[in-house]
């Protein structure tokens, strides 16, 4: 009898650690009918692993997923917690978190301290403000963004506009909400000078290479081009994706990787893609990596003159 109730828990413990990417709470398994003593039992013959203060996992921490570390940050900051800031961005796929700590926001004045969690009390944060991502409590995209302008420069935040949009769950009526109830925080006055200044989609740069050619065209002061647009030309040819285009000046300026144009089809792609465009009256130009970290005052110069003439 006693071996069958204790397989029946087992199942159970199991079961809702699953859910919750391999993690597991003390209240919870409490709640499951263990005793805090026979946690400690297992936790100390290996059968589970401690994570933070009463967080526990079915297996050691380095084979947690990343979601499994979020999910056991939250369950460590207790009631109400859920993922934000550069951690919820990374969850929503809205910009990319190496970290090694872990943003969560709790809505008191909570003074825990977690190791290897970065943790965030605000007062404004309602339930309308949560969602759940993957099984996992965390800020809303719109909360998201807003808490990102408090810790991202202006270009950071622009493109986690741009991917939002790209993603299609931008919504300006929610950040719109968002300012309105955090009016007297700094990040939102970032925000709303990024809107009013920004169109959210506008420049989706995709690798650091692009944004560097960008970031360079702004400091020259120079007309702000499109970015990754798509051109067609009545050649009877597929429309091609252009990393920078000013139309008005028929000018089609690539950035060239070497990890991406490195190979013999690549090379080919290239030398027929500017063939096509020079045939139909543009001007087509590569910029490389050593060109902008070597020579950018080289490159501004070059782009004055062909914007010019």
């Amino acid at each position: 009898m006693r071996f069958f109730s204790q397989a029946h828990l087992d199942a159970r413990i199991a079961a809702l650690a699953t859910r919750q990417h391999g993690v597991i709470g003390l209240a919870q398994l409490v709640a499951l009918g263990l005793e805090p003593r026979s946690v400690q039992q297992r936790a100390a013959v290996g059968r589970l692993h401690r994570i933070h203060c009463a967080v526990y996992s079915l297996v050691p921490r380095h084979l947690l997923s990343r979601e499994g570390l979020y999910m056991a940050a939250v369950l460590a900051c207790g009631p109400g917690a859920v993922l934000s800031h550069r951690s919820a961005a990374h969850l929503h796929e809205l910009r990319r978190d190496a970290s090694t700590k872990i943003d969560v926001t709790v809505p008191s004045r909570s003074h825990r301290r977690h190791e290897g969690i970065r943790l965030h009390r605000s007062l404004t944060l309602i339930p309308e403000d949560t969602t759940t991502v993957n099984g996992i409590p965390c800020t809303t995209v719109a909360r998201t963004i807003l808490d990102n302008a408090e810790v991202l420069n202006r270009r950071g935040l622009e493109r986690m506009l741009d991917q939002a949009e790209i993603l299609e769950i931008f919504d300006l009526w929610a950040l719109q909400e968002q300012l309105q109830r955090n009016f007297s925080r700094r990040c939102a006055r970032r925000l709303r000078r990024a809107l009013d200044e920004h169109v959210a989609g506008a420049t989706p740069t995709w690798s650091e290479l692009e944004e560097r050619f960008l970031a360079l065209v702004r400091a020259a002061a120079l007309p702000e081009p499109e970015v990754n647009v798509f051109i067609v030309l009545d050649d009877g040819e597929p429309a091609m994706r252009v990393d920078f285009v000013w139309r008005d000046r028929r000018l089609a300026v690539e950035t060239d990787g070497h990890e991406t144009h490195r190979t013999r089809l690549a090379f080919e792609q290239d030398r027929r893609r500017d063939q096509r465009l020079i045939v139909a009256g543009w001007r087509a130009v590569r910029i490389t990596w050593r060109q902008l970290t070597r020579a950018p005052a080289q490159v501004k110069q070059t782009l004055r003159q062909l914007l010019a003439s």
